[in-house]
């Protein structure tokens, strides 16, 4: 096992140093990382609700392309985040 000596430098400062390294660190990687939030699918009946339609114009949106619809077996999902950025802002 290898023993290491500091020179001229008490615990504290070398406790300090260790600090300001990782704060250092940690503030970089926090510059650069975005966590990636977990998709969010709805159903029909969801985006209908939340868009406060009845689910043929769910329906009229998707042959129109507003909106995207996913599926998977029989079922048909859509993306939250699709579903909001298709909202246009009004110019009124």
């Amino acid at each position: 096992m290898a023993t290491v000596q500091f020179i001229q430098t008490t615990p504290q400062e070398l406790q300090l140093q260790i600090t300001e390294g990782v704060k250092i660190q940690l503030e970089n990687f926090l510059k650069h990382f975005t966590p990636k939030q977990p998709n969010e699918y709805l159903t029909r009946q969801e985006v209908a609700k939340m868009l406060s339609v009845d689910i043929s114009t769910v329906h009229n949106y998707c042959k129109r392309k507003i909106l995207q619809p996913k599926g998977i077996g029989g079922r048909v999902y859509f993306l939250r985040s699709e579903v909001e950025a298709s909202l246009k802002p009004l110019n009124i």
